[in-house]
């Protein structure tokens, strides 16, 4: 009888360390599959901008990583589309940051104070 207890403990010993190493490699494989999602990623940015254009793009990254995150997605689209010409310099971009961020300030907020003329 006490082996039989022992044997159900072993038991579920072991199911809870295979359920547990099940996870690590669930785990392990989606990062897996994001670090060459990146990678892919970052190679097709590699062909659609000069690398001056890059370096722009990863100084901006540090003052705004969503907004660069966000303008990459759309010139790889834009780009997988054929609706842009490829490989687009640092000229090219700026104009593009030009065009965004003026769109971006005219919905501005302007603040008026009581009694300043």
């Amino acid at each position: 009888m006490a082996y039989e207890e022992e044997d159900e403990e072993l038991k579920a010993l072991l199911a809870k360390k295979r359920a547990e190493l099940e996870r690590m490699i669930a785990a392990e494989k989606a990062r897996e599959e994001q670090l060459r999602a990146e990678l892919e990623r970052e190679e097709i940015l590699r062909h659609i901008l000069t690398e001056e254009a890059r370096e722009r793009l990863s100084r901006l990254r540090l003052a705004r990583p969503d907004f660069v995150r966000a303008l990459e997605d759309q010139l790889i689209a834009l780009a997988q589309a054929g609706r842009i010409k490829i490989p687009i310099n640092d000229d090219e971009l700026k104009e593009i940051l030009r065009r965004l961020s003026s769109r971006r300030r005219e919905g501005g907020i302007t603040i008026k104070r009581k009694g300043v003329t």
